[in-house]
């Protein structure tokens, strides 16, 4: 299968089974969503979401985050991994956005990765969930989904050379949403250690399966 059509593949498969497709962080606005991609940094999605859902009765607003201190933050993140660091960019992210951006969360990559704890995938999340840009933020299953695929070669090898390879290749118009595509593939089938190859729908277009008919080798989990 050529590339082109592996990437018809992709889009036609996820446009009819899955048309809608979001984040699975719970956020009502775009400040929360950014407190909250930025606490899910090597952090599960759920864990985040059970902390927020408290974290967020207290601390609603850049200026709360702003006003507070180390000591008040941070039992409210500490079961979050990197709780220490995590707690100091939210203080920092909630200054910044008062003093630089009108406590407004600003809508562009470049300006968003000037915050404390934000970067390029953060920003790429933050642009491509609120505003649908056509940003593509590489995560671990982003990474692992398109090589494993066949939609990036496995020499891309860090995540900026596979997001420009993904916005490449993919219109427009679904980078947003194959964004989620990946990630939930990633996550809920097309797992790191054990794919479950019997359950994928996907197995026609995928070049790991093509190759290796679901037994992994090695060379396909790096990074």
């Amino acid at each position: 299968m050529l590339k082109k059509q592996r990437y018809e593949a992709f889009i036609q498969h996820f446009s009819e089974n899955m048309p809608v497709a979001e984040t699975e962080l719970e956020y009502e606005n775009p400040f929360q969503l950014l407190v909250a991609v930025v606490l899910s940094a090597q952090c599960t999605d759920k864990r985040v979401n059970i902390v927020t859902r408290e974290l967020f009765k207290h601390f609603k607003t850049p200026s709360d985050f702003a006003a507070t201190h180390f000591d008040e933050l941070f039992p409210h993140i500490r079961s979050i991994s990197y709780p220490n660091n995590k707690t100091k960019h939210l203080i920092g992210l909630g200054k910044m956005l008062i003093e630089d951006f009108g406590g407004e969360v600003p809508s562009t990559v470049e300006e968003l990765v000037k915050l404390p704890g934000v970067g390029r995938k953060t920003a790429n999340v933050i642009t491509s969930v609120v505003w649908q840009q056509p940003n593509m933020a590489v995560d671990t299953h982003v990474f692992r989904v398109s090589r494993r695929l066949g939609l990036v070669p496995l020499t891309a090898r860090t995540p900026l050379e596979v997001e420009k390879q993904l916005v490449k290749h993919i219109p427009k118009q679904y980078i947003h949403k194959a964004h989620h595509w990946l990630i939930l593939h990633g996550r809920y089938t097309c797992l790191a250690r054990k794919p479950k190859c019997e359950e994928c729908n996907i197995t026609h277009l995928c070049k790991f399966f093509e190759k290796n008919q679901g037994k992994e080798p090695k060379e396909q989990l790096e990074g």
